[in-house]
């Protein structure tokens, strides 16, 4: 459960803590006090958009932390051990920081994550519900996936589908290129023809033109190569104008050595080692002699190598990025040529396969309906008492289902929500017949049933009353208190009806502050909650009238949930 709720430096609220209870918390206040920013702020902090536009005035950035009790929640602990985020502790801190330029810091257990992780956890913890959810629900495809994540085994059997519907799919896409070559079959085996001899008559062999550019690399450079084949030639081998060659150096050295061996004969190897280097140097000067004397008119050998690479080239922009990936298009032309010779039956083949595989989703997408309709059925039986709970005695409600003529990709099923909220009315779509307030009522009894299947241990509602009052706001009050046995509640509310049925009732008001406006949170003891539901039944009226009248709404509240204490143990939904 959410055990708190603190905010810094965001639109009014200057900084702000609240403490929440288990049961059904209630906020209430005027309008434009804050209540609604305070769910904004909520909402950020579990992954939503964030914008500095919520910053306060004269303010760098703001900030938001949400506390939790996660005891026995194995689903959180599991998400936070894979991330490495578990402490071993049953409490979790989830905290979000934006600044002026709206760059967003997300931190779990005061560890820097990216935000999707926030929503993950989000997910497991809270469920919100406003007004827009309402809307949602009169939204294209709502009913089919709501039903297909009320039950675990449609999920499955979706799944199932699913797999059979991407492979048949694959097949329908398959068919359909080749019938496209059917209809070009001449023209395509003129092409694959032309472009498998091109890459033939090229003869390429793989690396070719990294050795290509190595020798048009070193023909650009003959001449200095020459050069400095001329210059290392003449030091080898001397001149009249330029002194004693190197070998004559080194002949000089020997002949020196050699002249003092028969008193110095350790200077043998040393001699013995100049008359091997002048035999090697002797044998380098003539090498590079050679290399001189031969014709060095190399410009047809340059020209073909450069002609070779722009050929291979050529063929690596048209067929592929490198000599490698051009044989490899070659072999594929092959092959799709080969197939176009017997297109026939390439056809008749991949047609026979479409047709199974068309036959293999039919059954699974049968299948899928056919249990849909199971749970549908379930549906409809679980949410027509708490329908009629809420003040529409006469409700029904069913869900319609009409065959597609293909299948998609969530099956060949089309659902919409059917209803009726008076006697002798007929069924008729959601959005068509159902009112502001009736689709109020029909959301929460909805998340009712709802909240059976799916074990989040906070639910929000944020003006779900929008459009009731009367008899019709106390039954959805009775309604959400009833939830608040099983699982926390957090509500915002105008109306008397619903606030006098908080366990813990929370007073939103504006102050002015050294010239700001800021919102401000109370916790309101039994003397404040009469005060505020005599605010919120009369405005100004403080008689003892409006007095009494706020109390017995407070006394008929507890009586309500004194005795519906034993009847929530055997069916919590209700």
């Amino acid at each position: 459960m959410l055990n708190s709720l603190e905010v810094h430096n965001f639109a009014l609220i200057d900084h702000l803590r609240v403490d929440f209870t288990p049961g059904f918390n209630v906020f209430t206040g005027e309008t434009g006090a804050g209540k609604s920013i305070l769910i904004d702020a909520f909402s950020i902090v579990l992954g939503s958009r964030a914008s500095g536009d919520y910053l306060r005035k004269g303010a760098d950035s703001y900030w938001i932390q949400a506390v939790f009790d996660i005891e026995g929640l194995e689903n959180v602990h599991d998400i936070l051990r894979e991330l490495d985020l578990d402490l071993g502790e049953d409490t979790l801190f989830l905290r979000r920081k934006v600044t002026a330029g709206g760059k967003s810091q997300a931190f779990v257990n005061e560890r820097q994550v990216p935000v999707y992780v926030l929503t993950r956890l989000a997910s497991q913890l809270v469920d919100i519900h406003g007004q827009h959810e309402n809307q949602t629900l009169l939204a294209p495809g709502a009913a089919l996936t709501i039903l297909d994540h009320l039950e675990p085994g449609l999920q499955t059997l979706l799944e199932k589908y699913q797999e059979k519907f991407v492979a048949y799919d694959k097949a329908r896409e398959t068919v359909k290129k080749w019938l496209l070559k059917d209809a070009h079959q001449t023209e395509d085996l003129e092409r694959l023809e032309a472009e498998i001899k091109e890459i033939d008559e090229a003869h390429i062999q793989p690396g070719e033109d990294d050795q290509l550019r190595e020798t048009v690399r070193k023909l650009s450079n003959q001449e200095k190569i020459l050069q400095a084949v001329g210059e290392a030639h003449h030091y080898l081998e001397g001149g009249e104008d330029s002194g004693p060659s190197a070998l004559d150096a080194i002949n000089t050295a020997r002949t020196t050595l050699e002249g003092v061996l028969d008193y110095a004969p350790e200077l043998k190897p040393y001699a013995e080692s100049m008359d091997s280097a002048w035999e090697t140097l002797e044998d380098v000067r003539q090498s590079l002699g050679d290399i001189l004397a031969a014709d060095h008119d190399d410009r047809e050998t340059l020209e073909a190598a450069q002609e070779r690479l722009d050929l291979l080239y050529r063929l690596k922009q048209k067929f592929g990025g490198s000599l490698e990936e051009v044989l490899a298009y070659r072999d594929k032309a092959q092959a799709e040529y080969e197939g176009l010779l017997s297109l026939e039956s390439t056809l008749a083949r991949l047609r026979k396969q479409e047709a199974i595989l068309k036959a293999e989703m039919q059954t699974e997408a049968d299948k899928l309906t056919a249990a849909r309709k199971k749970a549908a059925a379930g549906l409809v039986k679980a949410l027509l008492p708490h329908i009629r709970d809420l003040a529409m005695p006469e409700g029904r409600v069913d869900l319609q289902f009409t065959r597609l003529p293909e299948c998609h990709g969530r099956g060949q099923d089309s659902i919409q929500f059917l209803f009726s909220a008076n006697a002798g009315m007929d069924l008729k779509p959601l959005g068509r017949i159902a009112s502001g307030g009736e689709l109020s009522r029909f959301a929460l009894a909805l998340k009712t049933v709802m909240m059976k299947k799916f074990g989040v241990p906070t639910m929000i509602f944020d003006e779900i009353d929008t459009g009731v009052g009367g008899v019709t706001a106390q039954k959805m009050a009775e309604k959400m208190a009833l939830i608040a046995r099983e699982r926390q509640v957090l509500c915002i509310t105008h109306l008397a009806q619903i606030a006098c049925f908080a366990d813990h009732q929370l007073y939103i008001h504006k102050s002015a502050e050294k010239g700001s406006t800021i919102s401000q949170v109370d916790v309101l003891d039994p003397e404040g909650r009469i005060q505020e539901i005599m605010r919120m039944t009369g405005g100004t009226n403080t008689s003892r009238s409006a007095r009494e009248n706020a109390k017995e709404l407070l006394a008929m509240a507890a009586k309500f949930k004194e005795t519906k204490e034993s009847d929530i143990h055997e069916n919590p939904a209700r």
